[in-house]
């Protein structure tokens, strides 16, 4: 079925085509018909077939009056094609039909929180909460109660993040990443702006609530390094302009700041204290440091066209696209083979078995994937770059198994 949208209701697709009607006497009939504005999505028959079942009722009037009949000068319209098998022309159940809108307003909004880190987010918090249990009468509901805490201001922060890097990027996405809601048009700048800001303050109100210190400032560290890496308001701001202001911001988030917060938070609300000297927590900030440094350096990678036309001096631009591509993926390959022998000298032999042969596994599937990689296909490199994140979702995985 195809669709219309009259006025400026919806942004365009790749599906829409639009035209101006200037007046009703401006619009070409019969033989002029092919001269309408963009009118490809309908073939010829179809046109014959609509006109002949409209012809009785509607012989004064042109395709556009028929649907608009307050249609005045300048009056711009959309004609959404959405099947050329369908021969219906609902235009009247599609611009009212809810369900729809609300469906699209969704799926924007679920990109609009960058899946792939919100997805991380969630690993983080549960990894960190298992390193915290030492024995199975840890798991208790008050455990599973705390975690639920983290998480969700984890994600409510998540989402100020990304939705304030989307807003103040939002030029630089129409050429690195248009599609992306906010660069695309999908989502209003009001709408994007009003659910960062509310996403920030859950965030925190969650923390005070739940009466945890540990989760609240650490909340406010990532908010306050969340907001100077994409900001640009201050000279000493935009740290994403700089390779490593940019890789210590991913250090504070990924590595340091917010995960040992929600370690701090498990075992001082479950254990009644928390020492940063233990070594599953010394092994966890290692393996997220090493996977922040590389991911957030690999991420220039497919982005170098649109850093260099907004000024942007990363590392793939200053030593090539080659050259920063094995960097990434040698800092993985050191930091694997360093698991496997810290993992070596574990007490307990399963963690240590563990430990040790999936982190090699890991680090000979990632060098063979990186072997096989064409640098002169930026798909083939963002692929790349999602494959590290699945890497990285998998390192959550094994920290915790680390004892």
């Amino acid at each position: 079925m195809a669709s219309l949208a009259v006025g400026s209701l919806c942004k365009p697709t790749s599906l829409l085509v639009s035209g101006v009607v200037k007046s009703s006497s401006s619009i070409a009939t019969g033989t002029q018909a092919s001269k309408f504005p963009r009118m490809s999505n309908f073939d010829a028959n179809e046109s014959l077939t609509f006109q002949r079942r409209n012809s009785n009722n509607h012989t004064d009037q042109s395709f556009y009056e028929r649907f608009t009949p307050l249609q005045t000068n300048k009056q711009k319209f959309e004609l959404n094609a959405a099947s050329a098998n369908n021969h219906q022309f609902d235009a009247t159940h599609d611009l009212l039909n809810p369900m729809e809108k609300t469906i699209r307003f969704v799926d924007a909004l679920y990109r609009f929180i960058r899946p792939y880190a919100a997805v991380g987010t969630v690993l983080s918090v549960g990894a960190m909460s298992l390193l915290t249990v030492q024995k199975l009468s840890d798991f208790t509901p008050l455990f599973f109660l705390k975690m639920m805490q983290a998480l969700v201001g984890g994600m409510f922060m998540q989402m100020y993040v990304c939705g304030f890097n989307q807003i103040c990027d939002i030029e630089l996405d129409k050429v690195n990443k248009p599609s992306l809601p906010l660069a695309a048009g999908e989502l209003s700048m009001t709408t994007a702006i009003t659910v960062s800001a509310l996403s920030a303050v859950m965030s925190f109100a969650t923390a005070w609530l739940v009466g945890s210190p540990a989760l609240f400032w650490g909340f406010v560290g990532w908010f306050v390094v969340g907001t100077a890496y994409s900001a640009n308001v201050l000279p000493y701001l935009r740290w994403k302009r700089f390779p490593f202001t940019a890789a210590f911001y991913m250090l504070c988030a990924r590595a340091l700041i917010v995960p040992i917060g929600y370690y701090m938070h498990m075992q001082t609300s479950i254990n009644g204290g928390a020492s940063l000297l233990s070594r599953p927590i010394l092994f966890a900030v290692g393996m997220l440091s090493a996977f922040s440094v590389s991911t957030i350096f690999f991420k220039d990678i497919p982005d170098i066209e649109g850093d260099r036309m907004h000024g942007i001096k990363s590392l793939a631009i200053k030593l090539g696209e080659k050259r920063m591509y094995w960097i990434c993926i040698w800092i993985l390959e050191i930091a694997y083979v360093a698991a496997a022998l810290v993992g070596a000298t574990s007490p307990i032999a399963w963690s240590k078995y563990v430990t040790v042969i999936s982190h090699l596994a890991m680090g000979a599937l990632l060098w063979i994937r990186a072997k096989s990689v064409d640098l002169k296909n930026m798909e083939a490199v963002q692929s790349m770059y999602m494959f590290l994140w699945q890497l990285f979702y998998a390192e959550y995985g094994l920290i915790s198994l680390v004892r």
